[in-house]
């Protein structure tokens, strides 16, 4: 595997990294995703897959992936920056298979989403 730029949107890739990194932490393990596009590309045999619109094959690697995820204890909260009907769709199901959350908003207020985001979930966890 390289780290080649490939085109396209591989969020297959990019949750399995981030699964690997966290393997060895403790404590609450988190993903945020920061998307403007569902997933277009995903790692097939060792080589970057890519494909527009999005394949079925794809959306059900990227899938197969964020279910890796979940059985590790970690939880995938999404912030998309576009409306699109393909990446709502990808994002619901995403969200229901791993129980994360999902975030609508825009590159100009994602800060602030992240931030309140943040302080409620600290609130949670010390008040729950």
């Amino acid at each position: 595997m390289s780290w080649d730029f490939e085109w396209g949107t591989n969020m297959q890739h990019a949750l399995m990294l981030a699964r690997r990194q966290l393997a060895g932490e403790s404590g609450t393990k988190q993903i945020l995703m920061v998307t403007d596009g569902e997933p277009t590309a995903h790692i097939e045999d060792g080589e970057a897959y890519f494909q527009y619109p999005a394949s079925p094959v794809t959306v059900e690697e990227t899938l197969r992936e964020a279910a890796r995820c979940t059985k590790a204890g970690i939880t995938i909260n999404t912030f998309m920056l576009d409306a699109d009907w393909g990446l709502r769709n990808f994002v619901e199901q995403l969200t229901r298979l791993n129980r994360g959350r999902a975030f609508f908003t825009s590159p100009d207020n994602l800060g602030d989403y992240v931030l309140v985001d943040f302080l409620e979930q600290r609130r949670v966890r010390r008040t729950g």
